[in-house]
């Protein structure tokens, strides 16, 4: 490591392996911190979210007093990222999705529509403060609902608009939105927990009339189906989780993850072949992970009916968990807070509201429509998680609150699914639209 001058300040570059070890520690001490610290237990907050934002706060507070900028080795964030949506492609079975239901499409559905809201309500806002009107939807659904990687991916068609910067003002909106996902999603879900005594601790093996069905349901629909298979995971339940099996997964997922960017590339070369614009190229410019989650979902259930891989759900399980842990830690680590500060007046008021919209819409409609129950406020989270975030923050969010309260596994069928699959086709819809109608 090797300290240099940058824009009169000192810079600190870290190599990764001690980003690594700053993010694990930074790991360690966001469990010590939620273990410790009331607010943050009876709030939820995810552990890799707390270390973190803690890491991010430091390193704000060497930046304003011009002390130091540390800047951490980001590179193993993208594959962490497609490692973890991979693993939920890997549990993505035929069986389960149709276990979900109607519930799937019907949240998917929630999703979207508070993805036009974000952008109306961006647009409008962004016109009454004499904004560009595209600007509404760079702090809307293009980088809250879609993320970072949905906005890098439509920045020249910003640029074009005449948003100069757009890059900037993109990764400044999705950072704000991360921040706030990790922030305020569970503590929202907590309260609706709490208020409407949803569920305690106490009667956390009391069980649920709903998530009894979805696994009743999943059950006799892999039984009937694949006999087999039932007893192989039997078999796999009695034998102890090996490092042999860890190693046989983990060169799964990254056979998948080559095929995945295989397939990310020419979805890559087809969008820029086609008219800028055009409904298709916005269906098909779609973040890099997705290419390889389809694939996963393929080989997963190849391997319920023919057993031709033979996958260990619980290596799949712990390397999501890793891979989820790393990436969140990282990705948090990483932001600029002061990015936030620099922002122009109309862009902070715009995402502010934003923020309150998000917490309203999740209450008043994503909670209710889901049920008004246990799974609705986990699912509660996670929305929040994603609609302003990114889908590793809904899936910590959801971690979180089911380690403190009851296991919701309606929740983990519909959440990640939606929010990491789903949403970014219709997201792509929805953008394209409002992009269509402030030309």
């Amino acid at each position: 490591m090797e300290i240099t001058i940058f824009a009169s300040l000192k810079a600190l570059p870290l190599d990764l392996v001690f980003t690594l070890a700053l993010a694990a520690l930074f790991l360690f001490i966001g469990y010590f911190l939620q273990r410790r610290v009331r607010f943050l237990g009876r709030s939820s907050i995810p552990a890799p979210a707390i270390g973190g934002l803690l890491f991010a706060l430091i390193v704000l507070l060497l930046h304003t007093r011009g002390t130091l900028d540390v800047v951490i080795d980001t590179s193993l964030r993208a594959p962490l990222q497609t490692a973890f949506f991979t693993t939920i492609g890997l549990s993505a079975t035929l069986t389960l999705l149709r276990a979900g239901g109607w519930r799937m499409g019907f949240f998917w559905l929630i999703a979207s529509a508070m993805a036009i809201v974000q952008n109306v309500v961006g647009i409008g806002l962004a016109r009454a403060m004499n904004a560009p009107a595209p600007l509404g939807i760079i702090c809307g659904a293009l980088t809250l609902t879609g993320g970072p990687a949905t906005g890098m991916a439509r920045a020249d068609d910003f640029q074009q608009l005449g948003i100069n910067g757009a890059g900037a003002l993109i990764i400044a909106s999705a950072t704000f939105g991360i921040f706030m996902a990790s922030l305020i999603g569970n503590p929202v879900a907590t309260a609706l927990i709490r208020r409407f005594r949803l569920k305690t601790q106490s009667d956390e093996g009391a069980g649920n009339k709903e998530i009894e069905e979805v696994r009743v349901v999943s059950h006799k629909a892999e039984t009937k189906s694949n006999i087999p298979r039932m007893e192989k995971k039997a078999d796999e339940a009695r034998e102890s989780l090996t490092g042999v099996m860890l190693l046989k997964t983990v060169m799964l997922i990254l056979l998948i993850m080559g095929i995945g960017a295989l397939i990310g590339m020419s979805m890559t070369r087809l969008s820029d072949m086609l008219p800028t614009g055009s409904v298709f190229a916005a269906l098909v410019k779609l973040p890099g992970y997705i290419g390889a989650m389809v694939v996963a979902a393929i080989v997963r259930n190849l391997d319920d009916r023919y057993g031709w891989f033979k996958i260990d759900t619980r290596a799949v399980d712990a390397l999501g968990t890793i891979a989820l842990a790393l990436f969140l830690v990282i990705a948090l680590m990483d932001l600029k807070l002061w990015q936030l500060a620099e922002l122009a007046v109309p862009m902070l008021v715009i995402l502010a509201v934003q923020a309150v919209l998000m917490i309203a819409y999740a209450v008043f409609v994503t909670f209710m429509l889901m049920g008004r129950d246990y799974e609705a406020a986990v699912t509660t989270g996670g929305h929040i998680g994603f609609g302003l975030g990114i889908t590793p923050n809904a899936v910590a969010n959801m971690e979180a609150l089911t380690e403190r309260y009851a296991p919701a596994p309606r929740s983990f069928l519909i959440v990640p699914v939606v929010g990491g699959f789903f949403i970014d086709f219709s997201n792509a819809l929805i953008i394209n639209s409002s992009i269509n109608l402030i030309r």
